[in-house]
């Protein structure tokens, strides 16, 4: 079964994570939504609905499994990084709609925050839990999540690790649209539509013109992010985070 499932309606193309129900992320899932967002673009589709397929948009990396396998390593080269390949997607010309549903959490967050427009309903649930389990956020959250809600809303959510709803994600502009969870896919589809009608020149102009060197900014804080996570991988308190989730229990954090 492929990572990724593509479709089109119009001028839109339709782009689903399909790794249900909790559509865990690695770079293999990255570079599969990069090449599907190049695609689109080069095929003359006008903006993307972002959806993913069972219970959750994205629930992060999957931790049961070792982190350089699926976060922070530096192995195969950053050319060829997932955090890489993450910049990518910003680089896409086209404007981007995410439907989320369920959980948006850590670098499942980073990939909702690539779209231009996030969808959500009230069931939704958006986290960027990285200091809850030892480590610095990743997958451009540092510049893209501040971009959106405001330095004072993401450094709160940063330092606490928090979970919002949907409703306290559209009040701070995390969410821009909130409708019944059954209706995510049919509003996003709206709000890409209405996009395509559209001249796709001015549009993609007028995009590259709000999102400025964005792409440039968001590849220069992932390979800081990665340096800072790749130290924080090796720690002790990175260790009691991963083991207090899976246990789910308080972390007892000793600082080092």
């Amino acid at each position: 079964m492929s990572d990724v499932i593509l479709s089109t309606n119009g001028y839109v193309g339709i782009a689903e994570i399909n790794r249900p129900p909790h559509n865990y992320f690695d770079k293999e899932l990255i570079r599969a939504l990069a090449e599907a967002f190049d695609a689109f673009a080069a095929s003359g589709k006008r903006a993307i609905l972002l959806c993913a397929a069972g219970r959750n948009f994205c629930a992060g990396a999957d931790f049961s499994k070792p982190a350089e396998e699926t976060v922070a390593s530096a192995k195969d080269g950053y050319d060829d990084h997932l955090y890489t390949h993450a910049a990518r997607l910003f680089r896409c010309p086209l404007p981007i709609i995410a439907a989320v549903q369920g959980a948006a959490i850590g670098g499942g967050l980073g990939l909702a925050m690539v779209a231009d427009f996030r969808i959500a309903s009230s069931e939704s649930r958006f986290s960027a839990n990285f200091c809850r389990l030892g480590f610095h956020p990743g997958f451009d959250l540092s510049i893209s999540l501040p971009r959106a809600i405001g330095r004072q809303q993401a450094q709160r959510l940063f330092y606490t690790g928090r979970r919002i709803s949907g409703d306290e994600a559209n009040r701070i502009g995390l969410a821009d649209q909130l409708v019944p969870q059954s209706e995510l896919r049919t509003a996003a589809m709206v709000l890409a539509t209405e996009i395509t009608v559209s001249a796709p020149i001015a549009v993609q102009s007028v995009r590259a013109t709000m999102r400025a060197a964005l792409a440039d900014e968001v590849l220069a804080i992932t390979r800081h992010e990665l340096a800072e996570q790749e130290a924080h991988f090796r720690t002790d308190d990175f260790r009691e985070g991963i083991a207090a989730m899976a246990e789910r229990r308080p972390p007892n954090f000793v600082g080092r």
